[in-house]
């Protein structure tokens, strides 16, 4: 037996070989091009308004210029050929000849039927020989028959006659398709012939050499370093170093925001002579004495001393965040369009320096970073009213509804006002809102989503204690109400209860997920089964991106300015947060943060900081406290708790009613010494849960319920 290797010299399989691997290619490529995005950016609600800025079509601008970046035309490119390609080969499988091997068959051989006998073998076998003998046949000619395709022919017909008469033959035929008996195999290679033709070898090398000694390491490479070049952040390495050496213990939101221009990234929106191109020209804008600050962008001596010592690209971009952030117009819509474009960059930038903050595990720090991301998506200095984030308010309308107060007013004071001190302030004043601008602010805060903590407190999953070394949860119930929401219905007690997911929700257990029996009930009485629910995306018509609001959740310890708990981050929910209409579902929200209990039993206070990334002022701060048991001592409380009267049909039962006075008389006392534990123990857990009761500590009204 031998095996045979042959090219696809006829065309017929290198067409299949090619129609496979484009497909392999092209099929995955045309699902990633074509599945719609699961990015929250493209699935959330927005908030519903008219407003336009003035500078409105260059943002737009910014916007679509992004959506081109991320438009992935290298891969529709590679769609476009890999179709192409496959089309091409289907054409090829369609008009090529299929060449099928033929079986051997000796009745088709000696031209006989398969029904026919021995004897009429023998006869068609004889006259085969008269006609088809060597010795006797006569060539034709003009077929160009030789002796040698004649002496072919007879030994195949003798072949055939042996496989249908001779024993050992036939055995060979029936057991492997041939007379001769087992015959080599054949290997077809799904590659055209002209490869391996004299001649070609070179060309095949030098693709070869081409594909895997170029391309392929090539490719490779620019992968690899590609991703070394960034940080899980999508931030630069060389910028995330940068920002590490920006990091100080004590700096403030105007020192964040001067931290973060010194990012590379900047220096591909600022090429060649846009580096320093009208950089004169706008610092003497944002430095211009303000009306109600030191300067008009909001800057303070520390600012424009870390600005003066600059240079380069990095001055021009600290100058025009400043700009943005201070909302000051420069006169000049290239430098307007640059300062829309450095705000998304340095947000970016910015998540890596919150991870910065993070590791270093110092508090102030990360509380600067976190309400430097509110200032540039909102685009509200430092020392800036909370006010600004609503439409058509301007700092020195701001000022006046602010008045001579030394505080800040926030959203949720302005909207909590009666509604004719709100009008008087607001629209009454010289220079002021106009009824329109002033009914469709309203209309905007009435929209923004802001959570209120309406219980907090910690717990061990499927167990009444906190022991040292568990694994604690702490536990938040949120709703979502606008600033100056009217009508606010009461929490339902059981709302404010966490019910442990079932043993074989894995995901809920790990809190990855709601548990399965998630379910809400909207106003119209139908009940929806818990799923993701987006927020609408933030409000921030300064802000040259779409951005879906995210909540950072964290434990801290302020004695020490130390981070306790890393933060999780929230932005989704798993009920609905507003109606179809927009109004508020008022439906409880939960959030959790998972971490081990402290190694030593006692009472632990942390401060909980729920700080949305989006909006200024809507942050809630409470002091909460953690107690951890021994665990020998959580066993003795159990086991008091397990505690339980003799029924009364018993004789223990008749018995203790006669000690105790009868059906009628006290309570057993030993009931009532346990039941008076359990009940300092519920109001210990209470106070634990949500102190805001006693001690307002919160920014927001994030006062808790007692149980």
């Amino acid at each position: 037996m031998s095996s045979d290797y042959q090219y696809d010299d006829h065309g017929q399989f290198f067409p299949f070989f090619i129609l496979t691997i484009s497909g392999l290619v092209t099929l995955p490529l045309t699902y990633n091009l074509l599945k719609p995005s699961k990015e929250l950016e493209s699935t959330a609600p927005r908030i519903k308004t008219q407003f336009k800025l003035q500078d409105e079509d260059l943002i737009q601008g910014q916007k679509k210029k992004q959506r081109r970046r991320e438009r992935k035309i290298k891969r529709f490119l590679t769609v476009v050929v890999g179709y192409a390609v496959m089309a091409y080969m289907v054409y090829l499988i369609i008009v090529t000849k299929r060449l099928t091997p033929e079986i051997w068959d000796p009745y088709s051989i000696l031209g006989v039927s398969r029904s026919a006998g021995e004897k009429e073998l023998k006869k068609h076998w004889r006259k085969i020989t008269l006609e088809k003998h060597p010795d006797k046949v006569r060539l034709d000619v003009s077929k160009n028959e030789t002796m040698e395709d004649a002496t072919s022919h007879y030994v195949e017909l003798s072949k055939a006659y042996k496989a249908l008469t001779d024993e050992e033959v036939r055995n060979n035929y029936l057991q492997y398709g041939h007379p001769d008996g087992k015959q080599g195999f054949s290997i077809g290679i799904a590659l055209p012939t002209f490869i391996v033709t004299d001649g070609n070898g070179k060309y095949v090398l030098l693709v070869y050499g081409v594909l895997l000694g170029v391309l392929l390491p090539y490719v490779v490479g620019k992968w690899w370093y590609g991703t070394q070049r960034v940080t899980k952040e999508k931030v630069l390495v060389s910028s995330a170093s940068k920002l590490f050496r920006e990091w100080e213990e004590g700096i403030s939101k105007g020192g964040v925001i001067g931290a973060l221009t010194c990012g590379d990234e900047f220096k591909s929106i600022l090429k060649g002579g846009k580096a320093e191109a009208g950089l004169g020209k706008i610092e003497k804008a944002i430095l211009a004495e303000g009306e109600h600050s030191p300067t008009v962008a909001g800057l303070l001596e520390t600012d424009k001393e870390k600005l003066r010592q600059t240079e380069g690209t990095h001055r021009k971009t600290m100058a025009l965040l400043w700009a943005y952030i201070g909302r000051v117009r420069l006169g000049d819509t290239t430098l307007d369009d640059e300062k829309y474009e450095v705000a998304p960059q340095a947000l970016a930038l910015n998540d890596s320096f919150i991870a910065i903050c993070l590791a270093h595990g110092i508090l102030p720090p990360l509380l600067s970073a976190l309400r430097a991301a509110q200032r540039i998506i909102q685009a509200v200095p430092p020392n800036g009213s909370p006010l600004l984030q609503l439409p058509h308010i301007t700092p020195s309308i701001a000022k006046k509804i602010e008045g001579n107060s030394k505080h800040r007013m926030t959203l949720q004071q302005f909207m909590e006002m009666p509604e004719y001190k709100r009008r008087k302030l607001a629209t009454d004043q010289p220079g002021t809102l106009s009824p329109k601008d002033y009914n469709e602010a309203l209309a905007v805060a009435r929209q923004i989503p802001t959570l209120r903590v309406e219980r907090a407190f910690f717990k061990c999953l499927g167990e009444k204690h906190i022991v040292t070394g568990s694994l604690v949860q702490f536990v938040i119930k949120a709703r979502i109400i606008p600033p100056g929401t009217a009508n606010v219905p009461e929490v339902a007690p059981a709302d404010l209860e966490d019910v442990d997911p079932d043993e074989e929700d894995l995901d809920a257990l790990l809190g990855r997920k709601p548990t399965k029996n998630a379910r809400a009930k909207k106003t119209d009485g139908t009940e929806t089964k818990g799923e993701d629910e987006a927020p609408p995306l933030a409000f921030a018509p300064y802000f040259a991106r779409d951005h879906s609001p995210k909540w950072s959740l964290f434990l801290s310890d302020n004695r020490q300015s130390r981070i306790a708990v890393p933060p999780s981050h929230f932005s989704t929910f798993n009920k609905p947060m507003f109606e179809d209409d927009g109004k508020p579902t008022f439906h409880v929200q939960t959030l959790k943060l998972q971490f081990q209990a402290p190694p030593s039993a006692g009472n632990y206070t942390f401060m909980m900081n729920l700080i949305c990334d989006s909006y200024i002022g809507m942050d809630s701060i409470q002091e909460v406290t953690l107690e951890v048991e021994d665990p020998s001592k959580a066993v003795d409380i159990e086991s008091e708790e397990e505690i339980s009267e003799p029924d009364e049909d018993s004789l223990a039962g008749q018995m203790n009613a006669l000690k105790t006075g009868g059906i009628a008389g006290a309570p057993p006392t030993k009931k009532k010494k346990v039941v008076k534990k359990v009940e300092s123990d519920d109001e210990d857990e209470s106070d634990t849960e949500g102190e805001a009761g006693e001690e307002d500590t919160s920014d927001t009204d994030t006062d808790t319920d007692e149980d």
